[in-house]
């Protein structure tokens, strides 16, 4: 099959060209026809698998067969995060780009003007996150009467982000009569239950499954390291990589924590969190890109969407608590038919995350034991304390609470003098 057999208008297939898109991949080809039809659709697809393509080039061409007598939004896609926005956007712009539909995205993070100023010079194809759509069509700034096709993406994530209750506000102002389609990389029960709210009963369904699973296709490896020995190992493995290098915290203080040990260290890196602002992220994203930035350290949410080619190397800093999470991170290198490694460090209390980890993908990640910090990694795994994941909140013990540089117990107030 080629985008040629589909029956696409003749200015989308310009643009595709000029991307060098000749074939579709599984998830282009099965969904793409469907659309078509008017059916709506069920979508399970892994990231990096086409699925932005797979929806956008159906609506642009449903919207030129039907053009409106005045400019206004006919397909709204909402998605979890600034940077999966950003993504569709700009992918919406590329395969539009030989028509007259205008494409425009909001998030919150920035000023509105801007976004408010692009609304009201009119917009086809809208792209948004939940919480600055939602305030700009309380404000007016955005009608969804002519609204015809509707897209939910990375539903999975956007429950994991608490906008639950966005979505449901939203699914009660968009119009009932659509097209509508639901995107998610996994499917758990509140996702299906999520699902029957939005698409009609005749939907279809389309299932992607990776043909090697990306646990297959990225090199693998973790070096057990005691957590206070972790930015020295994290710098002695940056010696030995080329290129550019995304490193995974689980916390906002903790990738901020670990971007200042490598920048005072002479490592060019910038950290990207909910904390920050849009520039600094766009900016910091730009940079790794193009490669005047070697280390990129983000959060998983933060890390949503982003879409780097050529990544060769993925470091999980730490291990994320919810396995799933684990293969989404290695994801973002070994896209496509490429190959990829990815290094995790693993400190004593993160050996449950290990155990869940590997159980979820069917087979233990291969043990680096040679380097140079393996003595403080035995002390540390070989203490009882240390055998399980601290909870959210929980105190260390006693024996364990900190010390100043002198030794002394830093946690005790200094004794009134007589």
């Amino acid at each position: 099959m080629t985008f040629d057999s589909l029956g696409l208008d003749s200015r989308i297939l310009s643009a595709l060209q000029k991307q060098g898109y000749t074939t579709p991949t599984p998830i282009q080809a099965q969904s793409i026809p469907l659309l078509l039809d008017g059916h709506d659709l069920l979508g399970t697809a892994q990231t990096g698998t086409g699925k932005t393509a797979a929806f956008t080039i159906p609506i642009i061409q449903q919207i030129l067969k039907s053009p409106g007598k005045k400019r206004t939004i006919r397909a709204l896609v909402v998605t979890p995060t600034r940077e999966l926005a950003l993504q569709v956007a700009d992918n919406a712009k590329l395969y539009s780009a030989d028509t007259s539909l205008r494409t425009a995205v909001i998030f919150g993070g920035v000023g509105q003007k801007p976004q408010v100023d692009q609304l009201k010079r009119g917009v086809d194809y809208l792209v948004a996150t939940p919480g600055r759509l939602l305030d700009l069509h309380n404000q007016g700034y955005i009608n969804l009467n002519h609204l015809t096709h509707f897209v939910l993406d990375e539903a999975d994530q956007m429950l994991d982000m608490g906008f639950i209750h966005d979505i449901r506000k939203l699914l009660k102002i968009i119009p009932p009569k659509r097209q509508s389609l639901f995107f998610s990389a996994t499917m758990p029960k509140d996702i299906i239950a999520l699902s029957s709210q939005i698409l009609r009963e005749n939907y279809r369904q389309v299932r992607i499954a990776v043909e090697k699973p990306t646990a297959e296709r990225v090199s693998q490896a973790v070096y057990y390291v005691a957590k206070k020995e972790k930015p020295s190992m994290l710098l002695e493995l940056l010696k030995t990589m080329e290129g550019t290098v995304l490193v995974f915290g689980r916390t906002k203080h903790g990738c901020d924590k670990v971007v200042r040990i490598l920048n005072k260290q002479g490592v060019k890196a910038a950290a990207i969190h909910g904390n920050k602002s849009q520039n600094a992220r766009q900016k910091a994203l730009k940079s790794f890109k193009d490669g005047s930035l070697k280390v990129l350290v983000a959060t998983d949410i933060a890390a949503r969407g982003i879409d780097i080619s050529g990544l060769e190397h993925v470091v999980n800093y730490e291990l994320p608590n919810i396995p799933e999470t684990y293969v989404h991170r290695i994801g973002r290198t070994g896209r496509a038919d490429a190959s990829g490694a990815s290094i995790s460090l693993c400190s004593a209390d993160e050996r449950d995350y290990l155990k869940d980890i590997e159980k979820l993908i069917k087979s233990p990640i291969p043990l680096i034991e040679d380097h140079p910090f393996i003595d403080g990694a035995e002390e540390e795994w070989a203490d009882p304390e240390n055998r399980k994941p601290k909870k959210p909140g929980q105190r260390p013990p006693r024996r364990n609470k900190p010390k100043s540089q002198d030794g002394r117990n830093n946690h005790r107030r200094p004794k009134k003098r007589r």
